[in-house]
């Protein structure tokens, strides 16, 4: 018994620890109208870019408020070695990406 617990921990403590990524750059600006700017890089490869704006829409009742319309773009090193990266913008309209990995058409819902 004491062996097999043996054999056990030997086992163990040979199999390889994955670390963590760390983030190797890193910033937050926020601007006086309320706006940002935003990104990080990690030491696996992902990157993040993203800018915020604050611009003025009518609603439903034609009475005008602030949105905060986002554009920006996330990449990351595939399991073959590639880099894709996702383009994005999100409004009051919605959220839009596009990227090799994201479908140009997709199929329509049921």
């Amino acid at each position: 018994m004491i062996v097999v617990a043996l054999a056990l921990v030997a086992v163990a403590t040979a199999l390889p620890v994955n670390e963590p990524s760390k983030i190797v750059r890193s910033n937050f600006d926020r601007n006086s109208d309320g706006g940002f700017n935003y990104g990080f890089e990690a030491d696996n490869g992902i990157k993040r870019e993203e800018v915020g704006t604050v611009k003025q829409v009518l609603d439903e009742d034609n009475k005008p408020h602030d949105v905060v319309a986002v554009r920006g773009s996330f990449s990351y090193i595939k399991d073959d070695g590639t880099v894709e990266t996702v383009n994005y913008f999100a409004d009051e309209n919605g959220f839009q990406a596009e990227g090799p990995s994201i479908p140009k058409n997709p199929p329509a819902r049921r």
